[in-house]
């Protein structure tokens, strides 16, 4: 079975990091060949939107500060407890593959198993046994209503 090293690890192979860094690089040599990404683009003046456009590019606007960023939660638990619980949680998982790997449990003798468990158990009536056919057609004809004539 193929498991990987850990559970919890936010790690990458050596070929996906570079692979990103290359396709990063390219964009951003793409990028700069295509001009300046921060010079005004037209806006038609006729299309529908063209005029909100130009009114929102224009508009003077506060811009948010760094004391507008909230505090830090302070009820959340520190990282040695999420390590702790991690580890936890790492010990069942070990402890649950321990206890249901392949040779902890076989399939053998499963006739004795069958027969002990039938033994167990009291089999159903049969079904269609001469004793409950004569009594199974006996209520039937009493309960059933002939259908109307049609003269």
């Amino acid at each position: 079975m193929n498991v990987s090293a850990g559970l919890f690890q936010n790690s990458r192979s050596v070929h996906v990091r570079r692979g990103a860094a290359v396709c990063l690089g390219a964009m951003m040599v793409v990028g700069c060949a295509g001009g300046s990404p921060f010079a005004e683009a037209p806006v038609d003046p006729q299309s529908p939107a063209g005029a909100a456009i130009l009114e929102a590019a224009k508009a003077d606007r506060s811009y948010p500060r760094f004391s507008d960023i909230p505090p830090a939660p302070t009820d959340m638990r520190p990282a040695r407890a999420w390590a702790v619980a991690v580890k936890d949680v790492e010990a069942a998982r070990s402890s649950l593959y321990a206890e249901t790997a392949p040779e902890t449990w076989t399939l053998s003798d499963t006739e004795a198993f069958a027969a002990q468990a039938l033994s167990q158990v009291e089999p159903p009536p049969i079904a269609g046994a001469p004793a409950n056919t004569e009594g199974f057609a006996r209520d039937a004809r009493e309960r059933a209503t002939p259908p109307p004539s049609s003269r």
